[in-house]
């Protein structure tokens, strides 16, 4: 039972003191950061305050400090921004990821061969999240898919190329939805836990994964596992993704060999 105190006791020393009061100070910090993400034409003291649910002052305490860190700058019209150097941290991290630098050629490749976007993904629980991506160099419509960007593993072809080698039986695949009903994207995704698991039980038998427009509406893509890091268990998934009135799925399936051989040793167990 805690005692009333004359003094009102700041937010962030709230939930205890030592290491755990600067863990709840770091959480507001971090929660600023995260927001300030979404907005990339900068956002105003008041509106962030707002969408993060914190005082005034404990908000603009998190952006000054994250001001002298360099992760945040704030323009001549007090609006906030991610700063150069958050930037130039997330961009040479990304950049020297292994698997990253090993699969760029990949996509290369597979973008200028189909003339459609190449994506490299890897799984995160219930989603994917893109670890890279290259866009034609030719071509007016282009996916709106962004690195770092997140998608229902459910219902894409990198997702379901990966789950197929983690989800064997029927019971995993129950287990892995639990409590979280799977959410349709399209009409034609796979939401229930038998139809789920008869796509992974075709896509072991066959090598590969397929998306029939059960993402978004108009693309379709093939999916492949990738063994980057480890010799038998798949680090991400190459896709090509493609608009259906441009590339059917069919001309992707029909070119399942030569998005293969374009894979090279990265698309085979080794060890």
């Amino acid at each position: 039972m805690y005692e009333a105190t004359s003094a009102p006791v700041p937010e962030e020393v709230a939930g205890g003191e030592g290491d755990a009061a600067r863990l709840v100070g770091s959480d507001r910090v971090l929660a600023v950061l995260k927001e300030l993400a979404r907005y990339p034409d900068g956002v105003g003291l008041e509106e962030l305050t707002r969408v993060v649910g914190s005082p005034k002052p404990t908000v603009h305490r998190a952006l000054g400090a994250l001001r002298r860190a360099g992760l945040v700058d704030q323009g001549a019209r007090g609006r906030y921004v991610l700063g150069d150097e958050f930037l130039r941290m997330a961009f040479a991290h990304h950049e020297a990821r292994p698997e990253h630098v090993r699969v760029r050629p990949v996509l290369d490749a597979l973008a200028e061969r189909f003339g459609e976007t190449a994506h490299y993904a890897v799984l995160d629980g219930l989603e994917v999240v893109y670890r890279a991506k290259v866009d034609p160099p030719d071509g007016a419509v282009r996916l709106t898919s962004t690195v770092g960007g997140r998608n229902p593993a459910h219902a894409t072809g990198v997702g379901k190329a990966l789950l197929a080698h983690r989800l064997t039986t029927a019971a995993q695949v129950e287990a892995w939805i639990g409590d979280s009903p799977l959410v349709p994207r399209t009409p034609r995704t796979l939401c229930t836990a038998a139809d789920l698991y008869g796509d992974l039980r075709a896509t072991r038998d066959r090598g590969y994964a397929v998306d029939d427009q059960e993402n978004e509406p108009g693309v379709n893509c093939l999916a492949l596992p990738v063994y980057a890091t480890s010799p038998t268990t798949p680090s991400g998934a190459v896709s090509v993704s493609a608009l259906t009135y441009r590339t059917p799925l069919a001309t992707l399936v029909e070119a399942v060999a030569e998005i293969r051989e374009l894979l090279g040793p990265l698309g085979e167990p080794y060890g």
